[in-house]
């Protein structure tokens, strides 16, 4: 703790000699602290502060020690304000570094110190999840999943290139595994806005700032569809304009896919498919599984409202839409040509570490008592 204060002192020594630098070459205590923050980050330093600091060092002020007063206090981060500070936070979680300040009579510069190096806190966003789920979605999701993990479960050994997707899979059923397809559905727009962390750039203190303009996504969008297995994709295909997806349309999407899997995967049928969808309603008609029962094939189980264990939601469509993102298409030819082109050229281990990693995302949930996995 001792070392790590002196190291504080050494940290606010620095910060008052840059400011005694940049007040001495005349820049204003406003344009020192966006300098400041520019370098030491956002919190470093109060405004306040290089005010009260500028005016000592224009008033002849040398020492770079804070003998207190307005600057940071010796006491500011006593082991009894740190205290203070963790039990303030730990009731409500969304309070401001001034709030705090304010609320106990500390520096903003002071509850920084304490909140961040002290104490050990760093300010996150909440993560988004699909849904709320109770008591009883999670008992459905623990149940599927050890059922999943136990069959998945074999003495035989992994070859090939499932050994290498990822991860350990020795005394895992390949076959099982490899017999899995799977699709989905997902809005294919003409223009997709990057996000905001894949516009991240490198920069330096002097770099100027980097400005993103607000993009909206292009309401002219298609429909788009994948079926895939651990080797790659098998089918894709889009909605015609005006089409919807009902019971009856998504048969005729597992027709074509029947066909796809006699003509790229030989001897398939026969050994059997394993189809794992979501619970959507077209998925789940009577129409459709009496598709499904004609052909005998077998409906891998999937709990409901859970895109973390679906791999096209995420192992697929992320980056998909990352390959969209900043790009702008002129019509739905183009933009089904460019995502054709994509699925074609994805690396073949890619498909078996989507199919594969569904081991660890079931044993993932079942260690999580059934809450959303989130890698």
């Amino acid at each position: 703790m001792r070392h790590q204060k002196s190291n504080n002192c050494k940290k606010w020594e620095e910060i008052r000699a840059v400011i005694r630098f940049l007040n001495a070459k005349s820049l204003n205590p406003t344009e020192i602290h966006k300098e400041l923050q520019s370098v030491y980050g956002e919190h470093v330093i109060s405004r306040t502060q290089v005010y009260h600091w500028c005016n000592l060092f224009e008033a002849g002020h040398s020492d770079l020690t804070d003998r207190g007063g307005r600057g940071r206090s010796i006491t500011a981060t006593s082991e009894d304000n740190v205290k203070r500070v963790d039990q303030f936070i730990r009731q409500d979680r969304r309070l401001k570094l001034h709030e705090i300040a304010s609320s106990l009579e500390i520096s903003e510069t002071s509850a920084h110190i304490i909140v961040f190096d002290e104490l050990g806190y760093r300010k996150v966003s909440s993560r988004w999840v699909p849904k709320q789920l109770t008591d009883n979605h999670k008992e459905q999701r623990l149940d599927i999943c050890r059922e999943l993990l136990r069959r998945s479960k074999s003495s035989r050994r992994v070859h090939g290139h499932t050994a290498n997707a990822g991860g350990d899979f020795l005394g895992y059923d390949v076959t099982f595994l490899d017999s899995i397809v799977t699709g989905d559905e997902t809005w294919l727009h003409h223009c997709t806005p990057e996000t905001k962390q894949d516009s991240m750039t490198w920069k330096h203190s002097s770099s100027p700032i980097a400005k993103k303009f607000k993009v909206m996504r292009s309401a002219k969008k298609i429909m788009g569809t994948v079926f895939w297995d651990s080797r790659g994709v098998l089918l894709f295909e889009t909605l015609q304009p005006g089409e919807t997806i009902n019971a009856t349309r998504y048969c005729q999407t597992l027709d074509k896919l029947r066909e796809a899997i006699r003509r790229k995967r030989p001897g398939q049928l026969t050994n059997g498919v394993i189809l794992q969808h979501d619970n959507a309603t077209p998925h789940t008609t009577q129409v459709t599984q009496g598709w499904l029962e004609k052909y005998g094939w077998e409906i891998l189980p999937h709990p409901p409202h859970s895109p973390d264990l679906a791999p096209s939601d995420y192992h697929l469509f992320g980056p998909l839409k990352r390959e969209l993102a900043g790009k702008r298409f002129d019509d739905d030819e183009e933009l089904v040509d460019h995502v054709r082109k994509w699925l074609q050229n994805l690396d073949g281990n890619f498909f078996g570490e989507g199919i594969y990693s569904m081991v660890r995302r079931w044993q993932k949930c079942i260690d999580r008592l059934g809450c959303y996995v989130e890698k």
